[in-house]
């Protein structure tokens, strides 16, 4: 089916050339000029929208898609790692309990959804309260948010959270203070959803695990999801077939894709793959850390600024609303 489908709308227009290659032209600020852009007079174009969501459900089941359920497997069965097809993982009785009955989001609809990435160019924005207002907001791999509100805002309906995350800020859990500062983050959640992507790649079980046994054994208000097995490859193929030639999707693209199923409006925010501004200043690779940049390794899975240029084409179309600088108050 992904094969033979050729989208026939208006969002097929212009895809292709929104290749990334190294003749790309840039500004001053090192930022190439095609990605200088404004969200005044920005309206929602609600028919492409409608466009969009029908050929995103060509490819995946939106629904099922966003986590496997209880009935999908029971305790013991075995499970090949989605890009490590030669690994496999046994589904433990605490994985296989956290199982949700149903897709958390079966039957739900929004009238307007956040998208919130991690990018530094957040800081200063002042977008918190216009990212608190939407109706669901969604936010990847469970960035700290108390200290950075005022930029980033406060409330969480789904979070996703790689395994990594618990290595590279929680100290792998493996002393009490660590352990417990990861354990107030899960309570920040208030019985949210969220999102780990347990089944991609192995090394990260034993995480999987670690962080799966603490919400049992602290009885934490938090509701757990694992997107499907076949996700990736769903969304990589609808991207594919619009011309969008990309690896891997990035998480905040695969909540994009997402979201077209149960969001009227969607809102991006903190989506921003250079390492400097339009105006030139520096900006952070998170807004939270001191990672250094990688969007442009070649070792990376990713390929944030071509899957920034086809945002930015969205946006520019009314499909979506990209905000990258300060937020009005």
């Amino acid at each position: 089916m992904i094969r033979n489908y050729r989208p026939r709308h208006a969002f097929e227009l212009g895809t292709s050339r929104l290749m990334v290659n190294s003749s790309e032209k840039s500004s001053r600020s090192g930022v190439p000029s095609f990605f200088q852009h404004s969200v005044e007079g920005w309206r929602v174009n609600s028919s492409l929208v409608l466009m969009i969501r029908k050929d995103v459900l060509r490819f995946l089941d939106a629904e099922r898609d966003v986590s496997v359920v209880k009935s999908s497997f029971k305790p013991g069965d075995t499970i090949h790692y989605v890009l490590d097809r030669r690994r496999t993982l046994n589904v433990s009785h605490t994985l296989h309990s956290l199982l949700p009955d149903v897709s958390p989001l079966k039957n739900k609809r929004f009238r307007t959804c956040a998208v919130v990435g991690n990018s530094g160019v957040l800081l200063n924005s002042g977008c918190g309260k216009e990212i608190d207002s939407h109706d669901f907001v969604i936010r990847c791999n469970l960035p700290p948010l108390s200290e950075f509100a005022e930029d980033v805002g406060l409330r969480s309906d789904f979070t996703t959270m790689n395994p990594s995350v618990i290595q590279r800020a929680y100290g792998g859990l493996k002393n009490a203070t660590d352990t417990e500062r990861f354990v107030q983050r899960l309570r920040g959640l208030n019985d949210s959803v969220l999102w780990i992507p347990a089944f991609m790649v192995k090394g990260g079980e034993r995480h999987v695990e670690s962080v799966n046994e603490l919400i049992v054994k602290r009885k934490l208000r938090v509701r757990t999801a694992y997107p499907s097995l076949r996700l990736i490859h769903v969304v990589r193929g609808y991207w594919l077939t619009n011309k969008i030639n990309i690896k891997r999707p990035s998480t905040g693209l695969l909540m994009y894709t997402l979201a077209t199923r149960f969001c009227d409006e969607i809102h991006l925010y903190g989506f921003w793959p250079f390492p400097r501004d339009a105006n030139g200043n520096m900006v952070k690779y998170h807004y939270y850390d001191m990672l250094k940049y990688r969007y442009f390794s070649n070792a990376s899975p990713h390929r944030m600024p071509l899957e920034f240029k086809t945002l930015k084409m969205l946006h520019s179309k009314g499909a979506l609303k990209l905000t990258t600088s300060k937020c009005e108050s």
